[in-house]
Formats: structure tokens, sequence, C-alpha cells
């Protein structure tokens, strides 16, 4: 199923030059498997060593946070879309 990912502006030199491109994957957990899989350089930006969402990244399926999720492996529908927002601060 082709889903569609959006990456800030930020991480496009991490895809490519790419902030929107899409997935072919059958569940959420596919499609964040395949995510870094295809992009390994957001891994470092993305998740911890030990496999966490780092603390200043959301990532969102459609409308919800995977975080509140209590199982990833959701089977995907056509138009389905993963978002990645990462929070910046500065002073």
């Amino acid at each position: 199923m082709l889903i569609t990912v959006s990456v800030p502006s930020l991480l496009r030199d991490c895809t490519g030059g790419n902030v929107k491109f899409q997935l072919d994957a059958l569940t959420l957990q596919e499609a964040l498997n395949q995510l870094i899989s295809s992009y390994p350089l957001l891994r470092v930006h993305l998740w911890t060593e030990t496999g966490q969402v780092r603390k200043h990244v959301l990532l969102y399926y459609n409308d919800t946070n995977i975080a509140w999720l209590d199982d990833l492996n959701l089977t995907l529908q056509q138009g389905d879309q993963l978002i990645v927002f990462q929070a910046v601060s500065g002073g």
C-alpha cells in the first residue's frame, strides 16, 4: 500500500532533498522499517541508540501520535500518511 511520508525541511538532506515522498508497505511497522532502510541517515535523527523515538521527535500516523498506539502492526490503507515532526529550539 502506498502511503505518503512528510518530513521537516531540516531533514531533507537525509532524504535526497525530498520533504514529501511515498513508501510502499502493508503495515505501519513495515513503513517505519522501510523509512530507515530507504533513508538510513534519518535513523540518528529520529531514534535513539536503543530504538526509542527521540524526545524531540513526534511521529504521526494520520492524526495519531504513534506513541499512543499499542501496536504498530496496523494495516495501512491507501491515502494514509506518516508525518515526522521535529521540535526545534534555540535562543
